[in-house]
């Protein structure tokens, strides 16, 4: 089991089950939300329990998608896209070490210029299940 938290500890949440390695999204809803891009992990939505809701809004931030945040401190928590039965999970939420690694950029053509990609991991310009 892996756990994790907001930043101020107002939301806490527990995931069951094995982590999607760490997906790098570059598009402008993700940089508006998280400051940068995001980096997110994934897992079935039944697999995610959250056990701390104190401050927990949800945001309907497209028509097919909704995002999860802090209230109080403001972290960027979950991503979900309607229908898909999964939900995203911020990285740097994830408490203590997670043994993932990152494995793609997508959106890549909304990137901000203020930064290049240089890791050599893949990039698409739109998502990617590959």
């Amino acid at each position: 089991m892996q756990t994790g938290s907001c930043e101020c500890g107002a939301v806490s949440y527990e995931l069951e089950g094995p982590l999607r390695e760490v997906v790098h999204c570059h598009c402008s809803q993700c940089r508006k939300t998280s400051g940068h891009y995001w980096a997110a992990t994934n897992v079935p939505t039944e697999a995610l329990k959250i056990t701390k809701a104190d401050r927990l809004k949800w945001f309907q931030s497209s028509e097919v998608a909704r995002r999860a945040f802090c209230t109080e401190c403001g972290s960027s928590l979950f991503y979900q896209f309607d229908g898909a039965g999964t939900t995203a999970i911020g990285a740097g939420t994830l408490d203590g070490d997670t043994g993932l690694d990152s494995i793609k950029h997508i959106f890549v053509g909304e990137k901000g210029d203020y930064y290049d990609i240089a890791d050599g991991l893949p990039q698409h310009d739109k998502f990617s299940n590959v």
